[in-house]
């Protein structure tokens, strides 16, 4: 059992079935396409992106098992295991250990807001000491516009002092690359085995020269392929060619809704319509964003997708 690797990951949305439930099998066949013809090296389910916090709690507390049961490689999953509830992230992210996962990705517990330093850094304490367990690795997940509870550096400062590899990165989903560059000032970054991961794959190059693991996120659902063709090119008018598509894309996905619009992609990937179906209050894509969204893919890859939705 590893610390998750480092490169590029999708924060892979979630199939429902029509009770709402996640459909574990499908979601192990996305993650493996992910892993493959996607272009990804790792996935982070059951986050943001992946609808976690709508997901159902008995859903959660299984998908690890059926991960290790596919012998998807452990050290290639950051399983989302945030709650406002201490004692379901320590279920969760049992769960995810029991199964062989030691990677998973804490949010702070987001429903009262402005809650001190103390407070978080109690929530983490109870977590890696409920666990008791040296192989758990936390990747801090800092999402200020979203979870309204940020991690300050300070804060993260502390939480790695006391508990050391435990705390083994963070995603900063805040979209500046400044607080990027922030983490990884007060950590050392990867030179200190504390590994940062930018959300967006514009990102990529950027943070890699001050220290950042990669990138963990949406938009590589469909476009994992494009920012793992950046991360390999060679220094110069490849590189920067190759990083000019991922702007592109990145800026692309932008214009819609991403959860609704990655699910859609995979629709019409697969001809699965049962992709599109989101867990409330999210809603699919309308029929006009469909159209606008099947204009600008094309338009930018220059192909043809599967008539579908």
């Amino acid at each position: 059992m590893t610390k998750a690797r480092r490169g590029i990951y999708a924060a892979a949305v979630s199939p429902f079935n029509e009770d709402g439930s996640l459909n574990a099998d499908k979601s192990i066949a996305y993650c493996k396409y992910l892993l493959s013809q996607g272009g990804c090296d790792g996935v982070a389910p059951t986050g943001t992106t992946g609808e976690g916090s709508s997901v159902p709690m008995s859903s959660r507390l299984e998908l690890p098992g059926a991960f290790a049961d596919a012998k998807i490689e452990t050290d290639r999953v950051i399983f989302g295991t945030g709650t406002p509830s201490s004692a379901d992230c320590v279920a969760l992210s049992r769960a995810c250990l029991d199964a062989g996962y030691a990677n998973v990705l804490v949010l702070p517990p987001y429903y009262y807001k402005n809650p001190s330093d103390d407070g978080i850094f109690s929530h983490f304490a109870n977590l890696v000491e409920k666990i008791g367990d040296d192989r758990l690795r936390i990747y801090l997940y800092h999402f200020p516009q979203m979870s309204q509870v940020p991690f300050s550096t300070d804060l993260v400062k502390r939480l790695v002092a006391a508990y050391g590899p435990v705390i083994a990165g963070l995603k900063d989903s805040s979209g500046d690359f400044e607080q990027s560059r922030g983490f990884v000032e007060a950590t050392g970054g990867v030179d200190n085995d504390f590994d940062v991961y930018p959300s967006s794959e514009s990102m990529l190059w950027d943070g890699l020269s001050i220290g950042t693991a990669g990138v963990i996120s949406g938009s590589t659902n469909a476009f994992g392929a494009k920012a793992q063709a950046a991360l390999q090119a060679p220094e110069g008018p490849a590189r920067d060619a190759a990083m000019d598509a991922v702007r592109a894309a990145r800026t692309m996905a932008g214009d819609f809704p991403l959860m609704s619009a990655m699910k859609t992609l995979e629709a019409w990937r697969t001809g699965d319509d049962d992709w599109m179906r989101m867990a409330p209050p999210l809603l699919p894509l309308s029929e006009e964003q469909k159209v606008a969204l099947r204009s600008s893919v094309e338009a930018l890859n220059n192909t043809n997708l599967q008539a579908n939705g």
